[in-house]
């Protein structure tokens, strides 16, 4: 296998991360907004929503497994991955803006719209996602610049994730000029946009170092053998699918927490406490000033409120995200991961306990969840590239993608449950989008969406990582042996 220098240039780091960026845009609304955008937007059903977010998901997670198979074989002079990354970015930024208009087609043909965009969308995101998270495995084979470039990544993933969660919702309302659905029209085609320029840096600042050897032979059959005997990998595929029936559960429940449990009163109280009214209000001044009239912040409080708590737990994921890197150099990915998604956990269930009036407590919790779990962020990807190599330590075959392909299956599966299962919560409990006054069971449901339930699936989640073999010895020990056997298969190449 190929052993140029596994160093990595800040650019190129900055340009891989680039392409998270672009893909989080769309991921995060679809995390975040999607049951949100169908219920309340396009006046969907809650129950019928939740079938289309499982069906769509579920077909995009299979296509994972064969998007796999094909990047592991495709051979073209720019690698295996890079070349998906360029072939897909105008695709996907047409699918999302698809995805996000409201056609007046009747309810019957509502349903098949949405059903068929999102199924599309799913699609071209798997070909672009799989070669994009596969990339990082063969961009170096360095653990601590792997964890380097994870961390990178993931700031960029941050940002998107505030723009999307801190600001989406006033950006929709002042695209639209109030109407929500004009509003993610125009949203979302200006995301388009910038994701399309973000992947094309992405394909031109980075280059794949650990190439297969020309004599690697295996079958899809093999590959899937490998797979099956893979601990790590089994491990790993499950907690991927916890994480996100977690992050999607409780990430799309939050804007419906905010608007239906919370007491707005005491939103207000606490939003003119801080000083955030004020600030908003010398805001929208200023752009009338400068002739920006029309780009006014909204005026209601649990938008504003909702938009400053994931704000506040965004930067302090970000902080976390600073501290990853150096604890997994000390103590392993696998004793760290394990720690802070239990802690993560308790951090969630505590929300349970708080009363509608408890504002400062909310968004305190808020920013210590935000600060542990952005610990973990990076761990999750660096981790799965561990599992490939480890899979080529056992197997003297390297299947990258193939492992990729089954993580992203499980990331899939995970968001698609997770986010079909806050619709189905919203209709068993009672939920009647934009009723002022929901029955008392649709707002208790709401608040165990975002305590109990994804509460309870992290505990699981540390619990399964206990079985998860590759400590910080076994990682020190894979990337000796596969940089010497790297080494000895050069050597021999030039050699013969």
């Amino acid at each position: 296998m190929n052993n140029t220098s596994q160093k990595l240039s800040v650019v190129e780091k900055i340009g891989y991360g680039l392409g998270d960026f672009a893909a989080n845009l769309i991921f995060q609304t679809l995390l975040t907004f999607l049951a949100f955008f169908y219920t309340d937007v396009y006046k969907i059903p809650a129950g019928t929503a939740s079938a289309i977010i499982f069906i769509g998901g579920f077909t995009g997670a299979f296509f994972n497994i064969i998007m796999g198979v094909i990047a592991d074989r495709t051979q073209t002079r720019w690698g295996k991955f890079r070349p998906w990354i360029l072939w897909t970015a105008l695709p996907f930024g047409i699918a999302t803006v698809l995805s996000f208009l409201t056609p007046n087609f009747g309810e019957n043909g509502k349903i098949i719209y949405t059903l068929l965009t999102y199924f599309i969308l799913m699609i071209i995101y798997s070909a672009n996602n799989l070669p994009y998270v596969a990339l990082s495995g063969v961009l170096t084979g360095d653990m601590k610049e792997r964890n380097s470039l994870s961390s990178y990544r993931f700031v960029a993933v941050m940002i998107a994730q505030f723009i999307i969660q801190s600001l989406l919702l006033p950006l929709v309302l002042i695209l639209g000029h109030g109407d929500k659905a004009v509003g993610f029209k125009n949203t979302m085609i200006l995301f388009a946009i910038i994701g399309v320029i973000c992947f094309l840096i992405t394909f031109f600042t980075t280059k794949e170092r650990i190439i297969p050897a020309k004599n690697q032979k295996s079958s899809i059959k093999q590959d899937f053998i490998d797979l099956s005997n893979n601990g790590p990998w089994l491990v790993m595929l499950l907690v991927t699918i916890l994480v996100f029936i977690t992050l999607s559960l409780k990430g799309g429940m939050y804007v419906f927490y905010f608007k239906y449990y919370l007491d707005p009163v005491a939103l207000t109280g606490f939003l003119n406490d801080i000083g955030f009214t004020t600030f908003i209000d010398s805001l929208n001044n200023l752009l009338k000033e400068i002739g920006f009239g029309d780009f006014q912040w909204p005026k209601d409080a649990p938008t504003s409120a909702f938009s400053l708590f994931n704000a506040g737990g965004i930067i302090f994921m970000i902080f976390g995200i600073m501290f990853s890197k150096s604890l997994a150099d000390s103590f392993g990915k696998r004793n760290i991961f394990i720690t802070f998604i239990f802690l993560s956990a308790i951090s969630l269930l505590v929300f349970n306990f708080y009363s509608k009036t408890a504002i400062v407590m909310v968004f305190l919790t808020q920013l210590i969840h935000g600060f542990i779990y952005g610990i973990t962020i990076p761990l999750l990807w660096a981790m799965i590239a561990d599992v490939a190599d480890y899979s080529e330590w056992k197997n003297n075959r390297r299947a990258t993608a193939t492992v990729f392909s089954a993580m992203l299956f499980g990331l899939k599966i995970g968001i698609s449950v997770g986010g079909a299962l806050g619709a189905a919560f919203l209709s068993t409990y009672g939920y009647v989008a934009e009723e002022v006054n929901q029955v008392p069971a649709a707002v208790e449901g709401i608040k165990l969406s975002v305590s109990i339930y994804p509460g309870f699936i992290f505990i699981i989640s540390a619990i399964l990582l206990c079985f998860y073999i590759i400590d910080k010895k076994m990682e020190i020990q894979i990337e000796k042996d596969l940089k010497e056997g790297r080494e000895t298969k050069t050597l021999w190449t030039e050699i013969l």
